[in-house]
């Protein structure tokens, strides 16, 4: 049986203002305080389009390869319910911004056909009675629907992380899926021949973690209906987090007549060659690209995973990462600085670690003047205050020693004392030179640097 699955994901931008209005674009601030009486629905009102939205829509539509409509529409959706006070939604119907795009997931494209800027409805809140919440009316949004040629949840899930850590790098949204600024629904078939299946929606889905299991388990009640010689029938479901499974909310007997019809209040817009370029030009750098510089300059791809998933950390080094060496540094911000971040819940900007500071050890580092279990103490101090490199490493006795009589002194004092450690070690067993190195570094206070004392170590050794 094949299955068949395409995805709408709704991402709410974060401009300033909302789409169509002044109000402040900003959902958590007191309940019912950002909004006007044009997001109130007041007869008489109208609509003034906000740039902004415009200008962050192009750059998902470059992103994600999309082609342009340059003259383009608003368009009414008609429908009556509490959440939208106007009795329609302004949305895009005829003329989406983007279409035939696609993003590109390990070895396959996933094909977009359509991308439309719309304004967001109310927030619902249903107790005894419904509840609404009109700092959400307004808010700006651009939907993205896929062409149905997603094929498993695993898929899904690797589509919707490349969308959430595109957008999220171009600027444009938070894309928070348990917050609310990106939203998920999935329409699944299942088809034991070429043609299509009847789809099933199902909506509520509050990770992409749960995005993967949704479709898994309603892959499976297909395919069961299907093996007893049942009819699928198309329904509107949602995913219970608890269960892990899908549930019928309604069926879709009827097709939905929104009665589209271009806004009278908006003009028509056109995207001229001029507006596109400056979009173009300012481009931020993606994570495709990031993946690979990374790779180039030697960072192993555990850290490359976590620095691109944690875009304050990849911004602070980037910052960096052309003045001291990147492998150093990504080890450090993904140990022990992301470690540190985890456990106050904290960002890196909120710490006292100033770029300065953090090449100037990296850099200590990379000359082994420190050993990397300074290094750790160091940063551990540096991460809380913002005092100098330099004056902790002096306060604490810290700077290692590569004055090459000194190491030559030590090592041959450990040597002569230890004959036994010399005979294991003409005899191949590898115990000897870690002992000596031990006692190497016992003997020198942990001051000496330890790559040249081993390096010294096996040439008296070898000559004894």
């Amino acid at each position: 049986m094949k299955p068949t699955i395409g995805i709408e994901v709704h991402v709410e931008l974060k401009t300033m203002a909302k789409a169509f209005s002044l109000s402040k674009n900003n959902f958590n601030d007191e309940v019912n305080t950002n909004i006007n009486v044009l997001d109130l629905g007041y007869p008489g009102t109208l609509p003034r389009l906000n740039k902004g939205i415009i200008d962050y829509a192009l750059k998902a539509c470059l992103a994600f390869n999309c082609k342009i409509n340059r003259l383009m529409h608003f368009d009414r959706k008609n429908y009556f319910y509490p959440d939208l006070p106007k009795g329609y939604q302004i949305t895009q119907q005829d003329t989406p911004i983007g279409y035939d795009g696609y993003v590109e997931i390990s070895n396959k494209k996933i094909y977009l056909e359509r991308m439309h800027i719309e304004e967001d409805t109310c927030k619902s809140i249903h107790t005894t009675d419904t509840l609404l919440n009109f700092n959400r009316a307004g808010v700006p949004l651009i939907e993205i629907v896929t062409k149905p040629c997603i094929s498993s949840g695993q898929e899904a899930m690797e589509y919707l992380e490349k969308l959430r850590e595109t957008l999220l790098y171009l600027g444009i949204s938070d894309v928070k899926i348990e917050e609310g600024s990106m939203r998920c629904d999935v329409n699944v078939s299942v088809s034991d021949s070429d043609t299509l299946g009847t789809k099933c929606e199902v909506k509520n889905i509050g990770s992409i973690s749960s995005v993967g299991l949704a479709i898994d388990y309603e892959i499976k009640r297909q395919e069961e209906l299907i093996k007893k010689g049942e009819k699928i029938v198309e329904q509107t479901r949602r995913f219970d987090d608890k269960t892990k499974t899908t549930i019928l909310m309604r069926y879709k007997e009827t097709g939905n007549d929104y009665r589209y019809f271009p806004e009278p209040d908006i003009p028509f817009v056109y995207i001229d060659d001029e507006w596109l370029k400056e979009i173009s030009d300012n481009m931020p750098i993606l994570t495709d690209e990031l993946k690979n510089k990374y790779i180039a300059l030697g960072i192993n791809n555990n850290n490359i995973k976590t620095i691109i998933s944690n875009k304050n950390i990849c911004n602070f080094l980037e910052s960096v990462i052309d003045k001291c060496n990147p492998v150093i540094a990504s080890n450090l911000l993904t140990g022990d600085v992301l470690s540190y971040l985890n456990k106050n819940i904290i960002k890196i900007e909120d710490t006292k670690l100033t770029k300065e500071n953090f090449i100037k050890l990296v850099n200590k580092l990379d000359k082994k003047s420190i050993s990397s279990k300074q290094g750790k103490e160091i940063i551990s101090i540096i991460l809380e205050n913002d005092k100098d490199v330099d004056l902790i490493i002096k306060e604490n006795n810290m700077e290692q020693i590569s004055d090459d009589n000194f190491v030559i002194e030590i090592v041959n004092k450990v040597v002569s004392s230890n004959p036994d450690s010399v005979k294991d070690f003409k005899e191949g067993k590898d115990r000897a030179v870690k002992y000596l190195m031990g006692q190497i570094m016992k003997e020198s206070k942990g001051k000496i640097n330890p790559s040249l004392a081993n390096q010294t170590l096996i040439e008296v050794l070898k000559k004894s």
